[in-house]
This record gives C-alpha cells, sequence and structure tokens, in this order.
C-alpha cells in the first residue's frame, strides 16, 4: 500500500502557518489559546500533514481511519474544531464582532445559526479577510422560510475536499468496482445537484439527469443491463421513478440497480420498498447552510437502525424515551466536529482551514445527538448485542468512527423532495387569505407516508368552522398556490414533480383530533384571527 508523502517545502510551511497562525495572538479583543492548547496546535501541524497525505487515495484513507482508536479521533477533532475557532476569530471580521457582542473572549464559544450570525452579518463579513475572492468561488443557494435566497460560498478547495470526502463514502458503501451514477438531484444553484456529479465523477461515469424519469428509463435502456447503476436523488423521487418503471414494464429483474439519496429524511419503510428492485440504499446528510457529505449511513449504521426498529430496548439503550426512530450515520470528526446543546440541536464546527465562511458551533437546529464508536459499542453489549458480531452480518468495513443521529429539525419544519416547508410559510399564507385565516385558529406541519410508502407534506387545520370537503379543498388549493408563490424550493421542486407536493389537508374543529391530546409530537403555531 502506497503511503509516500510528497509535499513540497513551500506546501509543508503553508500548512505549518495555517496551523499556527493564530498562536501570537496578542490582540485584547481576540481569544488566545491556553498553554496546553498551544503544545496541541504545534502537534496538529505535523499531524495535518500526515492526514494529507494518507487521504490522497481510497485505500490508504481506509488504513489510517481503521487504524486511529476511537479515543484519538475524538480528541484530534475537538482540538481541530478548537483550532478553527481561533482561526475565525482572527481572520472573520464578523465572527470577530459578534464574539466581542458576545463577550466571549474568557467564557465559553457562542452558539452561531441563521438568526444571530447569518442574518446579522453581511456574506463579506462571515468571509477569511472579510470579502469575496473573485476567483475559484462558487456560489449555492437556499432559500428562507420567507422565501427569500440565501446565498453561501465556498473555495475551490474546500469543495474539493467535500467532493472526496463523498466519494470516499460511496466507494465504502458501493464497492469500488465500476458503475454509471445517474444523478437524480435537482440541478441548478442548489448545492446537491452539481456537487454530487462533481463528486461521483471521481469514481467512474456520471450522468445528470435531474429528476426526470423520462431521461433516467431511456439512459437505462440505452446503455442496456451490463452495467451496474447507482441512482442518486431524493429517496420519495427514487420511490416515484420505481413506481414509473413498474408501470412502464421495466425488466427490473435484468438489472443492477443501487440508490444513494439525501435531501431528507428516510424511514425504514421506504427503504424496504426501494429494497425490492434496488440491491442497496443508503443515505447521506448535509446542510445548504453547512455542507453536503457531512455523514452517512454505513451498512453497520443501519443495521444498528433496523436492530432499533425490531427492538424497542435496543432504541431506549441508544437514544432514550423517545418513541422516534432517528436517522443513524457515521462521520469524519477530523472534518466535522459535532456537538448536542441542551436541547439536543446538534451543533456544527466544520475544522478545515480552507473554508471561505467557516461556521463554528453553527446551529441549523435539527435534533439528535452523537456517540464515539466504542462508547455505542458499549451500551449495545449492555443489551447483548456485540458490535464486532454486527458488523461482520452487514458487511460493513472496520472504520470506528462516530455516529450520528438525527430526528430532523427541532421546529418541526418539513422536507419533501428537498423543498423545506417552514411553518412560518403557512402562516404566511394564510395570511394572504383574510377569509380562512378568519376561521383558522392553529395549524400544524406533519409528512404523511402512504400504505405504498409515499411521501408528502400534510397541514392540520383546527377550525372554527364546520368542515367539509369544499373546505378541505379550499385549504389545499390555496395552500399549494401560495406556497409556490413564497417557497423558492417548493417552486422549483413543483415545477420537476408537482404530484408529490400537492398536500394532505385535514380539518378539525376546535379542541379536537391533534389539538386535544399530546402535542409533542407534531409543531404547532398558534396565531390570532384575522380582524
Amino acid at each position: 500500500m502506497e503511503t509516500a508523502i510528497s509535499l513540497s517545502q513551500n506546501e509543508m510551511e503553508e500548512q505549518f502557518n495555517r496551523a499556527t497562525d493564530y498562536l501570537g495572538a496578542s490582540e485584547s479583543a481576540v481569544p488566545t489559546p491556553t498553554p496546553t492548547e498551544r503544545l496541541g496546535f504545534i502537534f496538529l501541524a505535523f499531524f495535518n500533514q500526515i492526514m494529507k497525505a494518507a487521504c490522497i487515495r481510497f485505500e490508504t484513507f481506509l488504513f489510517f481511519f481503521e487504524t486511529l482508536p476511537p479515543w484519538f479521533l475524538d480528541w484530534a477533532g475537538r482540538l481541530r474544531a478548537r483550532a478553527a475557532y481561533y482561526r475565525a476569530a482572527r481572520k472573520v471580521p464578523g465572527y470577530a464582532d459578534f464574539l466581542a457582542a458576545n463577550d466571549a473572549r474568557h467564557g465559553e464559544v457562542p452558539e452561531t445559526d441563521k438568526e444571530n450570525y447569518i442574518k446579522k452579518y453581511s456574506t463579506e463579513a462571515r468571509c477569511v479577510g472579510g470579502a469575496l475572492p473573485m476567483s475559484s468561488t462558487a456560489i449555492d443557494e437556499s432559500s428562507g422560510s420567507t422565501g427569500t435566497p440565501y446565498n453561501w460560498v465556498r473555495t475551490e478547495k474546500e469543495r474539493h475536499q467535500s467532493h472526496i470526502f463523498i466519494s470516499y463514502f460511496a466507494k465504502y458503501c458501493f464497492g469500488t468496482e465500476s458503475y454509471i451514477t445517474i444523478n437524480a438531484f435537482s440541478m441548478g444553484a442548489w448545492a446537491t445537484g452539481v456537487n454530487m456529479g462533481v463528486a461521483m465523477a471521481n469514481n467512474g461515469i456520471v450522468k445528470c439527469t435531474g429528476p426526470d424519469i423520462g431521461k433516467i428509463l431511456h439512459t437505462l435502456r440505452f446503455f442496456g443491463p451490463r452495467y451496474h447503476y447507482l441512482i442518486a436523488g431524493y429517496p420519495p423521487f427514487l420511490k416515484h421513478l420505481m413506481d414509473a418503471a413498474e408501470a412502464e414494464g421495466f425488466p427490473f429483474e435484468q438489472y443492477e440497480l443501487s440508490g444513494l439519496v439525501g435531501g431528507e429524511g428516510m424511514s425504514e419503510g421506504l427503504r424496504d420498498y426501494l429494497l425490492r428492485r434496488f440491491k442497496t440504499v443508503f443515505s447521506g446528510f448535509g446542510a445548504t447552510d453547512l455542507e453536503i457529505g457531512i455523514a452517512g449511513e454505513t451498512p453497520l449504521a443501519i443495521a444498528i437502525r433496523r436492530l432499533c426498529r425490531e427492538r424497542s430496548d435496543v432504541r431506549e439503550k441508544l437514544f432514550g424515551s423517545d418513541s422516534r426512530l432517528p436517522m443513524i450515520f457515521q462521520y469524519n470528526p477530523l472534518m466535522h466536529y459535532i456537538e448536542a446543546n441542551d436541547n439536543r440541536e446538534l451543533l456544527f464546527t466544520i475544522s478545515r482551514g480552507t473554508l471561505l465562511s467557516p461556521r463554528i458551533r453553527y446551529n441549523v437546529h435539527d435534533e439528535g445527538g452523537v456517540a464515539r464508536f466504542d462508547d455505542l459499542a458499549r451500551k449495545l453489549a449492555e443489551v447483548g448485542i456485540d458490535m464486532e458480531t454486527l458488523r461482520k452480518e452487514a458487511g460493513s468495513g472496520k472504520l470506528r468512527l462516530p455516529f450520528l443521529w438525527i430526528y430532523g429539525r427541532r421546529d418541526y419544519t418539513i422536507s419533501v423532495m428537498g423543498a423545506n416547508i417552514y411553518p412560518e410559510d403557512l402562516e404566511q399564507c394564510l395570511y394572504a387569505e383574510p377569509e380562512l385565516a378568519k376561521i383558522t385558529h392553529s395549524f400544524c406541519l406533519s409528512l404523511a407516508e402512504g400504505a405504498d410508502s409515499s411521501v408528502r407534506p400534510r397541514f392540520v387545520f383546527e377550525v372554527d368552522a364546520e368542515p367539509s370537503e369544499e373546505l378541505q379543498a379550499t385549504y389545499r388549493e390555496t395552500m399549494l398556490h401560495r406556497l409556490v408563490e413564497l417557497n423558492a424550493d417548493f417552486r422549483e421542486a413543483w415545477k420537476e414533480y408537482p404530484d408529490t407536493l400537492v398536500p394532505e389537508i385535514q380539518l378539525y374543529r376546535l379542541g379536537e383530533g391533534p389539538f386535544a391530546g399530546d402535542k409533542a409530537k407534531i409543531k404547532q403555531t398558534r396565531f390570532l384571527k384575522a380582524q
């Protein structure tokens, strides 16, 4: 196995300076490292060189991360996150101001999120050096709850590193044999589609069709069953593709298909549905606020999740009394340091020094948790499950990366076909229709999963009127029309596959249905009646 280090003297000096450029900080407004941290950062300068060399090839990457023990990954990940904090404090004007405003010099590092950091500071102020480089910079777009687009800037180096990790994740899960990737994620300004195409090109042939069922089926027929195909897209889209292909009499039995999904959660019921036609289906986790490819399902992670579905005692041992079954991933703690706050919200620090716009303890308000590999293994052992045996049965590799589990947005934002639908969206839609706002007391958002594993948005309204099919139709048509106008992500998804976005509407009289019982399982928003 080749592990040769081929770095020039200039590269060595650049890496060392990047790891230690904050050690001489003396300005009173800038947080300074402790003596122990200073020693750790000097060690990092050399460790980063070894890691960089090991990650050049997939084989050496595997050897490197299979060798490092979980305790070391945790320690080094924490130290790299701390280095990213000091680096951002010195080099990012907006973050330095944010720390000063929060009196953070001698205290804990404060959380950042869209409200207290992104909206407060300009894109330039959140960049290293306080300016946008006019070359080798890409912009991704996402829409906020008001429909106002948010733009996220990334350097060529940081995109390349993300692409390599996604490529390695796919090799780890799907194997290193050749396959053709059909990229069915939405194209355009959104982060996932274009970046997924570039990342998977590292593994072989890629065709970016977008979510076009006709083009995908034509591609499969054109090249025929002699190739293995990996189809990447949103989870419900793969179901729609499968259903449409079956209706056309597509000869699935002649093809070898695998699925790579992301952009939203996936139930084990939907995975079971897809596995009737797909050999394997794995999901990845990311967020446009941060980056794609933060974490991924592995054979071991899926085995643990399915075990939790079958045994409530295992689920309770790992995740507590919450009856929900979270998505379970593994992640590289030397790229992303992930914590959970007191509200079980996940905080992300991207620790690579190539970031143009650093995110430090950034809260996307996803609810979940993290655990070291050995810690989760000990918990499984307490309920009679041997992690090593489970790993072998799942056909998983020997990576001992930490685990990340996610229930979804704590504010119960829902996501369908890559489009986030926020409570604020629905509130604005209602207030744009005075007659509906007048009779609406409260509402809830959730996802409706059909008996055939199809998923669509569900809007539940508490109304001061007699529920009827006519009123139900009015809500459905009005909310759909307004959402298409309001939410840019929803509008694009609607153009590409409208049937999935038609909401299921439920109406209840005051104090009835979900508004009379346990409200903790569904996000409910109250607002004053229109006068």
